[in-house]
């Protein structure tokens, strides 16, 4: 507003139109030279210079109300600017600070760092050295080695010193001292080592051509005596049988046998030609030096391919008989034996860098057929020992205790017993664990040549012989029907000692495959016939009680004398009841000494349930056509004996301790019922549902229609109206 005002009064005061067009020629910034110009050529230079003032007033008027406007902004980015100037001079203070201790830290770290790379260098050249060091003394020993078998005359493993010595470490060596020395001295060695031998056999072929006249004389010799033994021979033989024919009496006859002096033939030392041999067949010279002075004219006659071809034709014809004999055996210590031998041949030429592989692989491929011959004898030694086992509790005195029990991890308490020692199982077990045992030392010993890290093979075969033999043979006698009770019960308590043998085999075969024990405690690592052998013994146990049923069953048999429309009802125990609760005692006494409780529980449940179900099977049968109370009053005696005799079994096993909610009186829940029932002066309870599950909930409607049609003494008697209601619906 102010400035308004001042610039009405510049205006006012002397602001006429040239002046306006004057501020507009100076805001448009256009060149004044023109009107100063004219303003000279007309004269008149002081209005001009008036209106120039004019336009300065204004100016200055307008630039004094700007400076106004924005002094306290200036002022306060003045203030501003001054504290960033304060600030700006610590900042430098503090990078000057700053950059003087990085300064020190700095030099410090590169002196470090100077002196670390200073240590790498040195130990990269202390490795280096250490290298090549290795590697002369390497290349060292074997010139040891060289220089000790020249001086004992080995002349073959000294050559494969050299051998190796050129092909390995000729052209690395580090120290060029050393491999001049070696370039030096390897042809000097050869030619020592040529000369010797060519010496030698000189010296032989000279002995051989002085001693030949002699030899070929003492050859001529024997041959003429042979011949002069098989004419004078034949000439007896002849005289013998005429004689023989013509009856001239008893003949005397004699064994003429002529001592050969072997002191008398020529003893030829064939060492010098062997050596020559093998050493010519290293350097590529020849096979024998009988042939020196052809191989001096005829350079590179023999070629060390030509060897290694050789050796692979050898090898290629070994393992070829191998395979073709191994295919032919039929003993397992024949094949063991054979490969023993390839074995030690193979490690004993792998000692003079002869590749042996193929000839370890033929053997390796070997196993099975080994394994199978070793299954074989071992199937024929098992079935001997199950088949000769008379299946009863040995009685052993201490030193048969520690040889059959202790032996074979058997026991079954952790302190000694008392002597004589009853055991829980029969002469099988420590015959079959000795086998098994015999097994694990053949196939380890086998495995074990030529090989390492072979407990994976060790226990498949052991695996299979425990699978494939011993347990077939388990089962065979089981299922072949003829075991009698005992003998099944003895041969399900036998698997249970085997099942826990075991863990003692697959520990002796690791044991003997050097692999340690805490390995073999793991879970995962237990044997595949453990498992194998516990379904077997539950199959043992499945016949066991068939055989027992069986026999319960012949034992019921005699129901089918009772007579069931009898007058009187009989106070004593009926004889086929009397038999079957002897029988069941026997067993269950027996099965308590030898099996474990659960088995125990289970020969007495199956015992109970197949004489209730035969009770009911009796009952429903067309033998009996009819039944009176009297009949079931002495079955409910019976029972009622039977129930007791279950009670007293199962509490006196100690069953009631571990099945508590168990019990042999509830095999026979369906027979009470159905007493129950029959006796019942109210039997149309049984149509009732919830009655009927409460008292009957075993009995089945069809089976209690049946027997109810047999149950009356009169068409319209007590439970007449129950068997002519038929069936009820559910």
């Amino acid at each position: 507003m102010n400035a308004k005002v001042k610039s009405r009064n510049v205006t006012e005061n002397g602001d006429t139109g040239e002046d306006s067009i004057l501020m507009t020629i100076i805001g448009n910034s256009e060149d004044l030279a023109p009107i100063v110009r004219h303003s000279f050529e007309i004269g008149k230079p002081e209005s001009l210079i008036h209106q120039l003032k004019n336009v300065v007033k204004r100016k200055e008027v307008e630039v004094e109300e700007l400076c106004k406007l924005h002094y306290e902004e200036f002022i306060v980015a003045v203030d501003e600017l001054r504290g960033v100037l304060v600030d700006a001079e610590g900042l430098k203070s503090e990078l000057a600070t700053d950059n003087f201790r990085l300064q020190e830290i700095g030099s410090a770290l590169l002196s470090r760092l100077e002196d670390l790379l200073e240590l790498y260098s040195i130990k990269k050249n202390v490795s280096e050295t250490v290298k090549m060091s290795r590697v002369c003394a390497e290349v060292l020993d074997l010139c040891i080695r060289c220089n000790k078998h020249l001086s004992e005359g080995q002349f073959y493993p000294a050559l494969k010193a050299v051998d190796q010595i050129e092909k390995s470490y000729k052209k690395n060596l580090p120290v060029k001292a050393l491999r001049n020395l070696i370039e030096k001295r390897v042809p000097v060695i050869k030619n020592h080592i040529e000369k010797r031998v060519c010496g030698d056999i000189n010296e032989w072929l000279v002995h051989i051509r002085s001693t030949s006249k002699d030899i070929g004389q003492k050859a001529i010799d024997f041959a003429s005596k042979a011949r002069q033994r098989n004419e004078d021979l034949l000439a007896r033989q002849k005289k013998a049988e005429e004689e023989s024919s013509l009856g001239l009496g008893d003949i005397a006859y004699s064994l003429d046998v002529e001592e050969i002096d072997e002191t008398s033939i020529l003893k030829i030392n064939l060492m010098p030609l062997y050596r020559a041999y093998y050493v010519h067949t290293c350097l590529g010279i020849g096979y024998f030096i009988v042939e020196d002075r052809v191989l001096r004219t005829a350079d590179d006659l023999l070629s060390a391919n030509q060897v290694e071809a050789m050796w692979e034709t050898a090898v290629t014809k070994l393992t070829s008989t191998l395979q073709n004999q191994f295919s032919q055996m039929d003993t397992a210590s024949h094949l063991f034996l054979v490969k023993d031998y390839a074995t030690l041949f193979g490690a004993t030429l792998r000692q003079y860098g002869y590749d042996v592989g193929p000839i370890l692989k033929a053997l390796t491929n070997s196993r099975d057929k080994y394994h199978e011959l070793l299954l074989a004898e071992c199937r024929t030694q098992i079935k001997d020992a199950v088949t000769n086992d008379t299946c009863k509790q040995m009685v052993m005195n201490e030193s048969e205790y520690q040889s059959n029990v202790l032996c074979f991890h058997l026991q079954t308490l952790d302190i000694m017993p008392a002597f004589p020692y009853v055991a829980p199982f029969s002469s099988m077990v420590p015959d079959c664990c000795r086998i098994v045992g015999s097994f694990i030392k053949d196939s380890v010993n086998y495995l074990s040549g030529g090989q390492t890290n072979f407990f994976d093979f060790a226990r498949k075969y052991l695996d299979k012989l425990l699978i494939d033999v011993l347990n077939e043979v388990i089962l065979t006698t089981i299922q072949n029907g003829s075991t009698d009770v005992s003998q099944a019960m003895q041969i399900a308590a036998n698997i249970l000692f085997l099942e826990h043998a075991c863990d003692y085999f697959l520990l002796t075969s690791a044991k003997q495959c050097g692999i340690p024990s805490r390995i073999i405690s793991r879970p995962q690592a237990t044997l595949m016939a453990k498992q194998v052998l516990k379904t077997s013994r539950d199959e043992a146990y499945l016949a066991l009680l068939n055989l027992v049923n069986l026999k319960l069953t012949e034992s019921l048999a005699l129901t089918v004398n009772v007579n069931w429309v009898i007058d009187d009802v009989t106070q004593h125990k009926s004889d086929y009841m009397n038999e079957a609760v002897n029988y069941i005692d026997t067993i269950l006494s027996a099965a308590q000494q030898t099996l474990p409780l659960d088995v125990v529980y289970k020969i007495g449940n199956g015992a109970f349930e197949h004489i209730n179900n035969s009770f009911m099977d009796t009952l429903l049968s067309d033998s009996v056509k009819r039944f009176t109370a009297n009949a079931v009053m002495g079955v409910n005696n019976d029972l009622k004996n039977l129930e007791q005799f279950a009670d007293e079994k199962f509490h006196g096993a100690g069953l009631s301790e571990v099945y508590k909610e168990g019990s042999f009186r509830g095999c026979l829940l369906e027979v009470r019922q159905l007493v129950n029932l029959l006796l019942s002066s109210q039997p149309e309870n049984f149509m009732n549902p919830v009655i009927r599950m409460k008292n009957y909930n075993t009995l089945d409607y069809k089976k209690v229609a049946t027997i109810c049609e047999k149950y009356k003494d009169v068409p319209d008697g007590l439970f007449g109206s129950l068997s002519n209601r038929g069936v009820p619906a559910i």
